[in-house]
C-alpha cells in the first residue's frame, strides 16, 4: 500500500502532457498575473534604470573631459581653419588691402596653441582642401605654402615660449621658399622667366643707386658699370629675406596684442618693443 502511494505521488508529481493539471496545484489567473507583472517591473528596473532623472549630486559632478575634449578640438579647428581660408579668399578677390596677409597664419597658430601637433597639421589640410574647391589647385597651393606651414610653426614654437628671435629667423626662410614656389610656379604658368625679369628690376635700381652716389660724389664714376649678374641676385636675395623678416615681425606683433585678449598668450616680445608699445599706449 505505501508502495501504490509513493507511486501515486512520483506520478502525480511529474504529469505528462496530455494528462491535465491537478486543480489543487495549477496556478490561478490572479498569481499568474501577478507573476507576469512582477517580472515585467524587474525588467524594466534592469532596462531603464538610468532613465531616471538625475540628482543635484549627479548633476554636480563633472563631464569626462575625453567625451568633451573631441568634439570641441573638431569644432573649433574646422571654425579656425575656415576662418583662414576666407581670409585667404576675400583678400584675393576683394584686395581689401595688404595688412590682411598679416592674420592669415595666426589661426592655425591658435589651434595649435590649443589642441596641439595633429589638430594644426588638420586644420592645415582642411584650409589646403577647402580652398581647393573654392579657388582650384592653384591658389591653394599658395596659401599652403607659406601661411598654412607657417601657422604650424608659429604655433609650435610659441607653444615651446621659443624666443621671437628664433621663431622669426625659422619663419623668415619659410616665408622665402614659399616667394620662391610661387615664382616658380607663375614662370610654368606664364611660360617665362619671372626670376630674371625681378634680377633685371633690381639691376635698375642698383643702378639708379649707384648714379645718385656718383652724383653726390660718393662713389667714382666707374662703380656704376661695376654690377654683375652675382651681385644682383644677392642684393635680391637680401630684399626678399629683410621684406619677409619685416613680414614676420609684423605676424608676431598682431598675435601678442590679440591671443592674450584669447587666452592665449605667446611669448613676450623683447624689452624695447614692450617700451614702446607701452609709450604708444
Amino acid at each position: 500500500m505505501l508502495e501504490n502511494r509513493t507511486v501515486g505521488m512520483s506520478s502525480s508529481s511529474n504529469p505528462s502532457p496530455d494528462q491535465p493539471l491537478d486543480p489543487k496545484t495549477a496556478l490561478t489567473s490572479a498569481e499568474l498575473a501577478r507573476l507576469e507583472q512582477e517580472l515585467a517591473d524587474a525588467e524594466a528596473s534592469l532596462s531603464y534604470e538610468r532613465a531616471e532623472p538625475l540628482g543635484a549630486e549627479a548633476l554636480a559632478q563633472p563631464l569626462d573631459p575625453i567625451q568633451t575634449a573631441a568634439p570641441l578640438m573638431m569644432v573649433e579647428t574646422a571654425f579656425l581653419a575656415s576662418t583662414a581660408s576666407l581670409l585667404w579668399l576675400v583678400s584675393y578677390y576683394l584686395s581689401i588691402g595688404p595688412w590682411v596677409r598679416i592674420l592669415f597664419p595666426i589661426p592655425i597658430a591658435l589651434v595649435y596653441l590649443r589642441w596641439g601637433n595633429r589638430a594644426a597639421w588638420m586644420a592645415a589640410a582642411v584650409c589646403g582642401l577647402l580652398l581647393s574647391v573654392l579657388m582650384g589647385p592653384y591658389l591653394s597651393l599658395l596659401f599652403f605654402v607659406p601661411y598654412a606651414l607657417l601657422g604650424v610653426q608659429l604655433g609650435s614654437l610659441w607653444r615651446r615660449r621659443a624666443p621671437w628671435l628664433v621663431s622669426i629667423s625659422l619663419g623668415t626662410l619659410i616665408a622665402t621658399f614659399g616667394f620662391f614656389l610661387r615664382m616658380l610656379l607663375l614662370s610654368l604658368f606664364l611660360g617665362e622667366d619671372l626670376w630674371s625679369y625681378l634680377t633685371n628690376r633690381i639691376t635698375d635700381l642698383l643702378q639708379w643707386w649707384l648714379s645718385k652716389l656718383v652724383d653726390w660724389g660718393l662713389l667714382g664714376l666707374g662703380a656704376v658699370g661695376e654690377t654683375n649678374l652675382t651681385t644682383v641676385q644677392i642684393a635680391t636675395l637680401a630684399v626678399v629675406l629683410c621684406s619677409d623678416f619685416i613680414y614676420l615681425f609684423t605676424v608676431h606683433l598682431a598675435a601678442w596684442l590679440l591671443l592674450e585678449r584669447l587666452g592665449n598668450p605667446i611669448p613676450n616680445p623683447p624689452r624695447w618693443v614692450q617700451v614702446l608699445m607701452d609709450e604708444e599706449k
